[in-house]
């Protein structure tokens, strides 16, 4: 529950772990209270209250012996020879998660996770041959943010955010939600803009539209043409909503003037990667305001898929353009470290198709 100015009423939501729920009223602190503690968590990322210095000293004293700000115990940083740098984050409880930094020229994009594991099991992502452990709370998603900031160069700055990384947003949607209130809030929060945040699905029709209130951009993971193939390569997604229960969803999904949707098409070799497969997907977006992102297959061990081509990746975004539809091809960044798309889920280093190169682990 939060105020009408976006404060949390209760301390068990400032991402400080209570004992009890209270409000700083209750207390007998002034309404103000609340917005210094948030802002020593997300601006300063202090890790004690003793170093909230405007606070009094009693009042640091009784937040530390009642509450406790929940921070990943571990840190494993890899660094790809692209830039792009992998986090594997210990959670409090001891499960691991994922998340990314991915430098491209003017932008540097961090890619979030919100389940440890995941909901569904896309055969072409290593996280979907996990299973779920559990959802993610919205300070674990936060805290990943957090941890990348911590590791920026003194020039460097987030400049956008996707949730793309481990599990299904959508599944987990209210911890999302409170997330990116906390993100974009810009009194107490980290002040993103929303045109800066992207939540991606990989088809869950029946929240999509629960997305709109957040006023982030959105994009869906679709991966086939056919129920028939979808159900093979996501096989719990297509069981949850067909296709054309997904596109309905996308149609009614209320748009901006400017925006689109973003659809996202993983290649993989002879399976959906043929010139009818674009036929059809120009066709099935026909009158949707989009743009298609093409994602070449990133290999990870145990895979049955491949990746495509060069030449059947520029046929397929060739035939998309022809058939007027905007389709770009998302360069992989990350490989090196099972940090591309679809990389990512801890797997024993011996396993690992290439050389981990770890370059700090932190506490």
């Amino acid at each position: 529950m939060t105020r009408s100015d976006g404060v949390p009423r209760s301390a068990s939501h400032a991402r400080a772990a209570c004992a009890s729920s209270y409000t700083p009223a209750s207390l007998g602190w002034p309404a103000y209270r609340a917005s210094q503690i948030l802002r020593w968590l997300y601006q300063e990322r202090v890790r004690t209250f003793a170093e909230m210095s405007n606070l009094s000293q009693k009042d640091r004293e009784h937040l530390t012996s009642t509450c406790s700000i929940d921070r990943a115990t571990d840190v494993q940083i890899f660094a790809s020879q692209d830039g792009t740098k992998k986090f594997v984050l210990t959670l409090t409880d001891g499960k691991q998660v994922e998340c990314v930094l991915i430098p491209d020229e003017d932008r540097l994009t961090l890619c979030l996770s919100t389940q440890v594991g995941c909901t569904l099991d896309c055969g072409f992502c290593l996280t979907g041959t996990l299973g779920l452990t559990r959802n993610l709370r919205a300070h674990e998603i936060l805290d990943q943010v957090l941890l990348a900031q911590e590791h920026l160069e003194p020039t460097q700055r987030l400049t956008n955010l996707v949730f793309m990384g481990m599990g299904e947003p959508l599944a987990n949607l209210d911890a999302v939600a409170d997330a990116v209130a906390r993100l974009t809030n810009q009194t107490w929060g980290l002040g993103f803009s929303g045109r800066r945040i992207t939540i991606s699905t990989a088809g869950l029709a029946s929240r999509i539209k629960d997305v709109a209130p957040l006023k982030v951009n959105l994009a869906i993971s679709l991966n086939a043409t056919t129920d028939e193939l979808r159900h093979q390569i996501m096989p719990a997604a297509n069981r949850l909503h067909s296709l054309q229960a997904l596109l309905a969803a996308c149609r009614d999904y209320p748009l901006a003037e400017r925006d689109r949707l973003t659809f996202e098409y993983v290649l993989l070799a002879e399976v959906n990667d043929r010139p009818e497969d674009a036929t059809r997907l120009i066709k099935l977006l026909r009158g949707l305001r989009c743009k298609v992102n093409l994602i070449a297959f990133n290999p990870f061990p145990g895979s049955p898929y491949q990746r495509p081509s060069d030449a059947a990746i520029d046929l397929f975004q060739s035939t998309l353009r022809r058939g007027h539809v905007d389709a770009y091809l998302r360069r992989s960044r990350g490989r090196d470290v099972l940090g591309a798309c679809g990389q990512l889920g801890r797997i024993e280093m011996n396993q690992a198709p290439i050389t981990l190169t770890q370059i700090q682990t932190r506490c």
